[in-house]
């Protein structure tokens, strides 16, 4: 598609709000009001002149990965500013659509798929192709594949933004020079800030808000590279004596989850480590296919980061645990996910 047909990042509510009015809907942006920063706008859905304010969450490329995270921001926004949340995106798909739906989840798209439950409005229109596609994410190189292994040591220790490069470098797992460049783009995007010529007087800021967009970019890039293997054991029972710690590994995901927030049941495990602990492997019978009786599931994932406290902690960082259970789409994880974020997560972005 051409790319002078594509749609600005500005133009997608708008061009949305026109898709809602094409379905005979009474559709436009509304007056913030005091209190609305953060919120990507407030628009008001109708019919016959009763018409309903929602809080709108914009997200452009929405995939099954990135549903999680996006979800959990429009909750945030809704909450904030005590509206309901309507989900805008460039194009839904009908699984998305079809997710999002049977969670009760408001949403709209500029193709003019959308689903909206309200006093004398019951809508619900799925499987409309695209006419124009988005304009492609530009983030940056920080949130490039290396560059969000940087951001991810950052995010969990806000106050290794004013270690030296080679020492952040080390501890992200990444190349020396990576940490220049990340560092840089940063400063650009106003991220961090530097006072030059004096030592330790870096600072990151907007936390929360650079959470939300490494979550997203880890979901689509970094995330897919971590996966080693997903495999099948007899039963889950007994997975919180397992001894990681002897074969140098870490829960993640639900484990974590359930470890960190005593939530959630697992459904699956996932651990991460350097390389597939073939000891621990042996020991619960991990096999690549499934066999009868075999419907448990095991995914193991590649550590990318080397913080000092690897080996005293059972589980990893909970910004990674957070992302994870986001990534996954589903909505007791999601659900935990939250949980997560103001017990664990919070107090670390809002460091920054």
């Amino acid at each position: 598609m051409d790319k002078k047909t594509a749609i600005p990042e500005a133009e997608l509510l708008p061009a949305a709000l026109a898709a809602a009015r094409g379905l005979g809907l009474d559709a436009d942006l509304a007056p913030a009001g005091r209190g609305m920063a953060g919120a990507d706008g407030v628009v008001r859905l109708g019919h016959g002149g009763k018409t309903q304010r929602y809080v709108a969450e914009v997200k452009r490329q929405l995939r099954p990965a990135t549903l999680g995270a996006a979800l959990h921001q429009l909750d945030r926004q809704a909450e904030a500013h005590k509206l309901p949340g309507l989900l805008v995106a460039d194009y839904i798909a009908p699984d998305l659509a079809e997710t999002l739906h049977a969670q009760g989840r408001a949403f709209l798209d500029t193709a003019g798929n959308a689903y909206l439950q309200q006093p004398g409005v019951l809508l619900w229109v799925t499987g409309r192709k695209p006419v124009r596609k988005a304009a492609a994410l530009q983030l940056g190189r920080a949130f490039q594949p290396t560059g969000l292994q940087v951001l991810f040591a950052l995010l969990c220790h806000p106050e290794w933004v004013n270690l030296p490069y080679r020492e952040l470098a080390a501890r992200a797992g990444v190349a020396h020079g990576t940490v220049g460049w990340a560092m840089g783009d940063l400063i650009e995007q106003g991220f961090v800030t530097e006072l030059k010529g004096k030592r330790g007087t870096r600072r990151l800021y907007q936390g929360e808000r650079l959470l939300a967009l490494w979550t997203d970019a880890y979901a689509r890039q970094l995330r897919p590279r971590t996966l080693l293997g997903r495999y099948h054991v007899p039963t889950l029972d007994g997975w919180p004596d397992w001894p990681l710690d002897k074969h140098a590994a870490q829960w993640g995901g639900e484990p974590a989850a359930a470890l960190l927030t005593r939530y959630l049941k697992p459904g699956e495990l996932t651990l991460y480590a350097d390389k597939l602990p073939g000891l621990l492997a042996a020991k619960y019978k991990f096999t690549k296919e499934p066999a009868p009786g075999r419907t448990a599931v095991v995914e193991v994932r590649r550590r990318f980061w080397h913080f000092p406290e690897d080996g005293a902690e059972p589980c990893v960082p909970p910004v990674l645990v957070y992302a994870d259970l986001l990534a996954t789409g589903d909505a007791r994880c999601i659900e935990t996910a939250k949980r997560l974020y103001d017990e664990h997560v919070v107090r670390l972005v809002r460091q920054a």
